[in-house]
């Protein structure tokens, strides 16, 4: 048997190590080109504090403000529901309304009259057929003295005014009553029937046209208020005129008594006086 020695020096052993770490680099190379060709990827994790908090912070806002628009929607929402997704809105509805009603029944001697207080008289002539004429009495006043023709005149232009009040009012009267009939109680139940309507599918714009339309009906009787009023104003004023004449004629046949006082008792006694001795039994 032979045994075969090898003896092992400082410079074998350095050349082997060398060897050694030439292989371990080119497995290493080999293992990253193999890798490479086989699809796979290496990624590099590279950390920047400022771009990340400018990412949470932008965030953090996008959903505040995401917030804010949902609560927003929610809100209009409840602003827009209509009340008639909760109650029936017919019991707002007004039943059994009075109408305007005509001056029914026979009126032989008035019925000119009726019908101006039904549609309107503006020249006044029923009213002029149904009240006392006045006769003319130009010629009879153009042969009084001043004091007397004013006194006259005065009376006769109450009488004037007086009829003037009462033919207006007649008038208005009748175009208020005819207005109402035609136009403004059908536009009140047309109005009526769009407010009480339960349909969701009318928009803010409808409403607010509803609202339009009532402001537009309720200044309409505003102004039949006025008329009627200024009616009633115009018989106060013939009426405190009537009365003002009164006073003033009542005021000036005290003030002749007490100034003629004297002559009216001196003719009193001496026609007293005169009756008195020339009475004699029939």
């Amino acid at each position: 048997m032979k045994f075969l020695v090898s003896v092992e020096g400082p410079q074998d052993r350095t050349i082997r190590a060398r060897i050694a770490g030439s292989l371990t680099t080119a497995v290493l190379i080999a293992t990253l080109v193999a890798s490479a060709g086989g699809g796979a990827s290496a990624q590099l994790v590279v950390y920047d504090g400022a771009t990340t908090a400018r990412n949470t912070i932008t965030a953090a806002l996008k959903q505040s403000l995401y917030a804010i628009q949902v609560q927003q929607h929610q809100k209009i929402r409840e602003m827009a529901r209509r009340l008639s997704g909760l109650t029936s809105l017919r019991k707002y509805a007004l039943t059994d309304v009075p109408r305007w009603r005509t001056h029914g029944g026979d009126f032989y001697y008035a019925a000119p009259y009726n019908e101006a207080l039904i549609f309107g008289d503006p020249a006044g002539a029923a009213f002029v057929e149904l009240s006392q004429p006045l006769l003319g009495a130009q010629a009879f006043i153009s042969r009084l003295d001043p004091v007397t023709r004013r006194m006259v005149e005065a009376r006769l232009a109450t009488v004037n005014l007086a009829d003037a009040a009462v033919i207006a009012a007649t008038h208005g009267t009748g175009q208020l009553r005819l207005f109402g009939r035609k136009n403004e109680l059908p536009a009140i139940e047309i109005l009526e029937r769009d407010v009480v309507d339960p349909s969701s599918e009318q928009s803010a714009t409808a409403v607010l046209d509803k609202i339009s339309g009532a402001a537009v009906i309720g200044a309409r009787q505003g102004q039949a208020r006025i008329q009627l009023l200024t009616g009633v104003l115009e018989q106060l004023l013939v009426d405190s005129k009537r009365a003002r004449d009164t006073d003033v004629a009542a005021i000036e046949m005290q003030l002749v008594t007490w100034r003629d006082r004297r002559a009216a008792d001196k003719a009193f006694r001496a026609g007293a006086g005169d009756a008195l001795r020339t009475w004699r039994q029939p």
